[in-house]
């Protein structure tokens, strides 16, 4: 079994919870409150940003003209092509999007998530141990999305069109970073390959927070209440 099939099994768990989450439940029904929605929004808009510059942190680590290649890809992907999804969204709150963005936001728990992965880039060499802490954000979406879309008719859902979007569009970017990982878990040391899923299954986690965090309307002040 390949070290990245290994990992996704042992996170499904956590995969299902999230499905099963306030946020998600929601969009199923197609009834989440636009205030979540905008609270996410603001958030995501500036953590999308910051991937992309995690991204960037990426290319001294690849040797291959392919990879780096396939990584200005991505950086264009999150910049350019996710918005995509976020325009659903907007649509869906009745709000400009431009207008919810001017003024994002970092609540605490997009605050930790982002602070994981920069941590990763800058501690570690390998292009491995950042790649586990970023993977989980596509493959959250993808399996989450996939889910929702085996066991519900979106027919007429407002969020249909963001269903479609993360079902189908993050499966080649999948695809590469668990060939990246692979690759480097095959010559990895025990110890290493326990960082890799630390990393992975922590992002998931801050994954299922995230969600929650835009469905409670976290702010700094709320955490200490």
């Amino acid at each position: 079994m390949m070290f990245t099939q290994k990992l996704k099994e042992e996170v499904e768990p956590i995969i299902e919870s999230i499905y099963n989450d306030p946020f998600i439940q929601g969009m199923v029904r197609g009834d989440l409150s636009k205030e979540a929605v905008i609270h996410y929004l603001k958030a995501d808009h500036l953590y999308l940003n910051e991937f992309a510059k995690i991204y960037s942190l990426l290319i001294p680590k690849l040797d291959d003209k392919e990879g780096i290649k396939f990584l200005l890809e991505q950086i264009d992907f999150v910049m350019n092509g996710e918005v995509t999804a976020h325009y659903t969204l907007a649509d869906y709150a009745q709000v400009d999007y431009k207008t919810i963005i001017k003024d994002g936001e970092w609540y605490p728990t997009s605050d930790h998530y982002i602070k994981h992965m920069y941590f990763n880039a800058y501690r570690y060499s390998d292009a491995a141990f950042t790649i586990c802490a970023m993977a989980p954000c596509p493959y959250v979406y993808q399996q989450v999305a996939l889910k929702m879309k085996e066991r519900h008719n979106f027919n007429g859902n407002p969020f249909k069109d963001w269903v479609d979007f993360y079902a189908k569009e993050m499966k080649p970017l999948m695809e590469h970073l668990d060939g990246w990982v692979d690759e480097f878990a095959e010559q990895a040391s025990e110890t290493e390959r326990a960082i890799l899923t630390k990393n992975f299954k922590e992002s998931c986690i801050h994954e299922k927070r995230f969600f929650n965090m835009a469905y409670t309307q976290e702010t700094w002040e709320s955490v200490v209440e």
